[in-house]
């Protein structure tokens, strides 16, 4: 499956921001997604993931409450909205699907990865 990531931007804290990933491939549905970031200097971190059916849904700490993970499997696509954004979301965030049924938190559970959008949040 190829991954691309969009919707990153510049926002101010407070602002909110939706990212998308759109999945090549007719074999979306049977794929977990999930969402991770890069800061400058720090080293990959876990965001969020999403089962196949989307019933099964984690988040890390940092996000919980102000971020939602959504899949459509008609378009398929991953969604991630950001809402009362922190300069310390400012990242590059990436999708990243599974070829399996268990869920992942570490980057070396998925198998595929996109390239990566760019959210900087100003104070």
């Amino acid at each position: 499956v190829q991954l691309q990531a969009s919707g990153g931007g510049l926002v101010q804290a407070g602002g909110s921001l939706r990212l998308s990933c759109a999945a090549s491939g007719r074999t979306f549905s049977s794929y977990v997604m999930g969402w991770f970031r890069q800061a400058p200097g720090k080293e990959r971190e876990f965001v969020a993931a999403i089962s196949q059916n989307g019933v099964r849904i984690y988040y890390a700490d940092s996000v919980k409450g102000r971020f939602t993970i959504s899949r459509d499997s008609a378009k398929n696509t991953v969604y991630l909205e950001m809402n009362s954004l922190k300069p310390e979301d400012t990242a590059v965030y990436y999708c990243a699907a599974i070829n399996g049924l268990r869920i992942g938190f570490k980057e070396t559970d998925y198998n595929y990865w996109g390239q990566g959008t760019q959210v900087t949040v100003s104070s």
